[in-house]
């Protein structure tokens, strides 16, 4: 039979190495406004939203952009609408710290993230399949080291400078960090407004 397949959950990887310096720098910023006596229950840190900051002016161009591109190509009528960035933060969690499943909300229309640091045994992204009544009743999965149909979670290995966007509907979490170095990543909100419409008057429909 022929297959159709409906309903996707997409995850967009790409390299962005050209950011690292100037994102590292304001993020390292921002790290150092805060305490860094790490909690025994919860180890890690979140910074202030930056997204203002006039050193991520190409950075938030990019976001902004891609967010764009992804939507329009996902078959939304994005000539309506331009992308907000809503919020830009750092993450950093130390040993043993995890990031629970959840989704954004809040008028969020895509998340992402973008790795600064990534010492070995480090978390990894996991998204999540959203369709409960699938998970309810899964098979279990003939290899679950292969992305396939049946797959409830897929996982992606960190590394600096990659940059991960999913729509913020899409339920994601990191597993539990395995090194003595922590790691160290942008989260970021991306939402939509109205575009604004220009309207043209000729002088002669001028009364």
């Amino acid at each position: 039979m022929e297959a159709f397949h409906y309903f996707p959950s997409s995850v967009y990887v790409a390299q962005k190495p050209e950011f690292l310096e100037s994102v590292t720098e304001v993020s390292e910023e921002a790290l150092s406004k805060i305490t860094h006596d790490v909690h025994e229950l919860y180890p890690m840190h979140n910074t202030d939203n930056y997204v203002g900051d006039p050193r991520l002016v190409e950075f938030v161009k990019c976001l902004w952009q891609n967010g764009w591109d992804i939507l329009q190509s996902q078959g939304y009528a994005m000539d309506n609408f331009n992308v907000v960035v809503d919020a830009v933060w750092t993450q950093e969690h130390h040993k043993h710290s995890l990031m629970e499943q959840h989704v954004h909300g809040g008028g969020s229309q895509l998340v992402g993230f973008y790795f600064l640091e990534t010492p070995e045994g480090c978390s990894r992204a996991m998204f999540h399949d959203p369709r409960g009544g699938k998970v309810q009743i899964s098979l279990p999965e003939a290899n679950m080291g292969n992305a396939t149909p049946a797959s409830n979670i897929i996982n992606f290995l960190p590394e600096p400078g990659m940059m991960l966007i999913s729509n913020a509907w899409l339920p994601h979490s990191f597993g539990r960090h395995g090194s003595d170095k922590p790691i160290k990543f942008v989260h970021f909100n991306l939402s939509v407004q109205y575009a604004p419409q220009v309207c043209s008057t000729s002088a002669a429909e001028v009364i």
